[in-house]
């Protein structure tokens, strides 16, 4: 399994290795570092620089590849999200998905059409990843912003500040899942807490990711109490 991923995200390689449990290799590299820029123009360039970032791989064997990015992709509509996934696939012949394509093949393949929106994003990021999923036809019941003690700082964000803040918001609708988005904050031993307390579906950006990977490789895979076993369509297809 290849991974692209941001130079400084703390939490995809960890939270990968557990998910794929000696099922797969993984494979990492990384964007460059763009210092002093602003996030939303790095971001961009991360778009931009996909192709290359692949190369990087040069004749390494993969059987999937993912790009492990949410924000990156938010800033692009899904149906443009998707168009380039299936241009990576084509171009370099494997199943290659960013992160929010493999969410979205996985919300399909359970049937959620509603979530409560995690998101420990800047707002205009937030705002973005609403719009996002709005337009994947995925109806938004609730966000809720997670910080970092007073700031947004997605790698930043400790299991005990996820769940306290998830406790002390609205409780969300009973039916609707919970989707923790950014591939940087690190969420396994959340899902464990929040779904011991509640029996509700609780899906994550690195969760979706190492699914999608699993199955687009034809490998068994599986997550919490919920176990699907093969995603619902293929981005290469």
């Amino acid at each position: 399994m290849g991974v692209v991923v941001p130079p400084a995200n703390p939490a995809v390689e960890p939270e990968f290795a557990r998910l794929l449990d000696a099922r797969a290799d993984l494979h990492v590299t990384r964007f460059p570092v763009r210092p002093g820029r602003p996030l939303a123009e790095r971001l961009d360039a991360y778009n931009d620089t996909l192709p290359d970032m692949i190369r990087s791989f040069g004749d390494l064997s993969l059987d999937a590849l993912v790009i492990a990015c949410s924000g990156s992709r938010y800033l692009l509509g899904p149906a443009e999200d998707r168009r380039q996934c299936a241009e990576l696939s084509a171009e370099f012949g494997l199943p290659v998905a960013s992160a929010t394509e493999a969410i979205r093949c996985a919300l399909a393949h359970l049937g959620v059409a509603e979530v409560t929106l995690v998101s420990p994003y800047q707002p205009w990021l937030t705002a973005c990843a609403e719009r996002f999923w709005a337009a994947a036809g995925v109806r938004i019941a609730q966000v809720v912003a997670v910080r970092a003690g007073t700031r947004f700082a997605p790698y930043e964000v400790t299991t005990d500040q996820l769940v306290a803040q998830l406790e002390q918001a609205a409780p969300p609708p009973r039916d609707t899942a919970l989707l923790l988005t950014g591939t940087g904050m690190r969420t396994l031993r959340a899902i464990d807490v929040l779904t011991s307390r509640a029996e509700r579906i609780v899906l994550t950006a690195n969760l979706c990711s190492v699914w999608w990977a699993l199955t687009s490789a034809g490998l068994p895979a599986s997550w919490g109490r919920t176990a699907p076993q093969t995603p619902s369509e293929s981005v290469a297809t």
